[in-house]
């Protein structure tokens, strides 16, 4: 299950942020990483997702909207998918954002 929210942007796209379980980490150890997705609408945004291996992704309410740092961030990435360590993780505040690849590629690895 994984918290999330979106916000809408002027120009009718939107930025989806999602907290969800760290791939390759196993079940029950706490590892969640936070994903930021710059699509079209809401639904592109998760099938983005989707089409990566993301399987079990769905956007249930509204209750961890991205902050306004998160949408710059996302924003300027070339891509438009980026992710970190989740917040409340002591290394968050100092950790750069990561393109998706690396994400993929580190749970490929465990």
């Amino acid at each position: 299950m994984a918290a999330g929210g979106f916000c809408k942007l002027p120009n009718g796209s939107v930025v989806v942020a999602m907290t969800l379980p760290s791939p390759g980490s196993p079940v029950g150890a706490g590892g969640s990483v936070r994903v930021l997705v710059h699509a079209a609408n809401r639904a592109r945004a998760l099938t983005r997702l989707r089409n990566l291996g993301l399987r079990a992704v769905y956007l249930r309410g509204n209750a961890e909207p991205p902050t306004p740092d998160e949408v710059t961030a996302v924003l300027h990435h070339p891509d438009g998918l980026i992710w970190r360590t989740a917040p409340g993780h002591a290394t968050s505040a100092e950790e750069l954002w990561h393109p998706i690849r690396a994400l993929l590629r580190r749970s490929a690895a465990a």
